[in-house]
């Protein structure tokens, strides 16, 4: 039998926090390990039990989720970060990203959708919201300026140049296997080869880096 997916949560609602924990402890293969109430806090529970992702609400007391996020990613073996924001279009939760999060899910998602999610992130697909995500940086990047294009983006294969392109769209692997005549384990293996090529940790910072570099 596998080991549970183990989880910290780190929001300053208390009452937030326990209807979160109920979800994901009435689950066999997840387990809640630690909370904390503000960033500072959710730094220090992440070190002590070292779990496999940490849920972190982007504005809290005493340090905020982005600065924990931030500082929480320096450590090696850090945890999958998701951050939680009550706003699809949130500025907030686009730093935490830039700065390394797997993503971000709306506070009022349904449970269904946050056990997927929690589950995907885990799996290392980290796909959780792609498209969401992509409408967030589509928005935040109007009219702003574009890093030069890295030399690691050359190294891309063309058939990996078009790969790339639709996932940085938001398409899933399935999505991009119907388009392209592919089988998903052909996508999967191209995204897999992407992904080190460019030393990204997931499709959400594909997406990152689709927009930071105006390869969009």
């Amino acid at each position: 039998m596998t080991s549970p997916i183990r989880l910290v949560l780190v929001d300053d609602q208390a009452l937030f926090r326990a209807g979160i924990r109920m979800v994901l402890d009435s689950q066999p293969d997840l387990e809640v390990v630690g909370e904390a109430s503000d960033g500072r806090e959710g730094i220090d529970v992440v070190r002590a039990t070292r779990p496999d992702i940490v849920l972190m609400d982007v504005r809290m007391p005493v340090m905020d989720g982005l600065a924990a996020t931030t500082e929480i990613l320096r450590d090696p073996d850090a945890p999958r970060i998701v951050v939680l924001t009550t706003f699809d279009l949130d500025e907030a939760a686009a730093r935490a990203i830039q700065h390394g999060a797997s993503g971000f899910l709306l506070k009022d998602s349904d449970p269904e959708f946050l056990l997927s999610a929690v589950r995907t992130v885990h799996a290392g697909s980290a796909v959780i919201a792609a498209q969401a995500t992509r409408d967030l940086f589509a928005h935040i990047a109007q009219g702003g300026a574009t890093d030069p294009v890295p030399s690691s983006y050359g190294a891309l294969t063309e058939r990996e140049r078009e790969i790339f392109a639709l996932a940085a769209a938001g398409l899933s692997n399935a999505e991009i296997a119907a388009r392209e005549f592919l089988s998903e384990a052909t996508v999967k293996t191209h995204v897999s080869r992407i992904l080190t090529k460019l030393a990204l940790r997931d499709r959400v910072q594909l997406v990152v880096f689709a927009y930071r570099h105006g390869l969009v």
